[in-house]
């Protein structure tokens, strides 16, 4: 699972390539499983049991891409607690298209097993021979000498033993499936290409910054979340250490600033860019604002346009997590009365 939640991360942040490694990934799997564990009953579970290898794996993968994604929790985190805030359109939108995103990433893996697994065929060809429809079982069969032992043995077919069938009647019906599987394979993989090609153009086409504004955005939210992930875990292994090392030794804690809840709470929010206040995360929304005048502080306006604002591009639907600990010591030192020692 480890491993699995690298390279989701990793197709979060480097799109193509990523979907690509989770994609080949994938693949792998399913070329592992149908050679080392499926194996087709060749009775009246044929059907159940082709389609469970087919569609469960692929709800399990769906299920698993949701779980480990930091944008699922990000949105759906303190919801109930805030029920009021989801009748405003506005929230409702940025939330759903922080669902879709999610849906996207999420949807690479369960859409490699499923077309990997139609152009295998052996999962639709176990399934298929097991279908109780007889317009489709006399299709197969066709017009052979052997028609009526063909409807009848059908779900033998993939095991090929105890059948009346002749070989070579029966290697057509199980190439006639593999072909109609593999038909169904590609146009997936096609219709996977052209939507996500689609759906490129469009973010692309509305998106009010430029292509290289787009990159640097990208550049910048994968550095801030490495690094609010490393700063984290070093700020938590301080504190824990100083309240051990205080309870044992039965000494005076030392002082460890430590962002308040409301302060999590700026930087955990979903994020909405604006051309105007040009922002590219939560984090850096935070800390330019921890810059107001009623603070006794100059507000930073390096970032500020006179631009109009813009909504926010479909592209770069980011959820950024980061902090800055020494714009939190401002406020933490404000709140106890000593603003001459926050700008030292």
């Amino acid at each position: 699972m480890e491993k699995f939640k690298m390279v989701l991360d990793i197709a979060t942040k480097q799109n193509s390539l990523g979907f690509g490694a989770v994609a080949l990934v994938t693949a792998g799997g399913e070329q592992f499983f149908s050679v080392a564990m499926f194996s087709c009953p060749c009775n009246d579970l044929n059907f159940v049991y082709g389609m469970v290898f087919l569609l469960v794996p692929a709800l399990a993968l769906l299920l698993l891409g949701y779980i480990l994604s930091k944008k699922t929790w990000k949105t759906l985190t303190g919801v109930c607690q805030r029920r009021a805030a989801l009748c405003r359109w506005r929230r409702l939108t940025v939330i759903c298209t922080a669902l879709f995103q999610v849906s996207s990433t999420a949807l690479v893996a369960p859409a490699s097993w499923i077309a990997v697994a139609l152009i295998n065929g052996k999962f639709y060809e176990c399934a298929m021979t097991g279908t109780n429809v007889t317009a489709y079982n006399k299709y197969l069969c066709g017009e052979k000498g052997s028609r009526l032992q063909c409807q009848q043995e059908l779900y033998r077919l993939p095991c090929g033993t105890g059948i009346s069938v002749p070989q070579l009647d029966r290697q057509d019906v199980l190439l006639t499936l593999k072909a109609q599987s593999q038909v169904l394979g590609w146009l997936l993989v096609a219709s996977i290409m052209l939507s996500s090609l689609l759906l490129t153009c469009v973010a692309r086409c509305t998106s009010p910054i430029s292509y290289l504004q787009i990159r640097f955005w990208r550049d910048y939210v994968h550095e801030e979340s490495s690094l609010m992930d490393s700063y984290t875990t070093k700020h938590a292994k301080q504190l824990a250490e100083r309240n051990v090392k205080s309870f044992f030794n039965k000494t005076p804690s030392e002082e460890i600033i430590t962002p308040s809840n409301k302060d999590w709470e700026k930087i955990s929010s979903l994020y909405t860019f604006s051309t105007k206040d040009n922002y590219y995360s939560t984090l850096h929304r935070a800390v330019e604002d921890c810059q107001e005048v009623d603070n006794g502080m100059i507000r930073l306006t390096s970032v500020k346009s006179n631009e109009p604002v813009d909504p926010n591009p479909l592209v770069l639907g980011f959820v950024m997590m980061a902090r800055c600990d020494k714009i939190f010591q401002h406020q933490r030192m404000s709140e106890l009365g000593l603003e001459q020692f926050a700008d030292t």
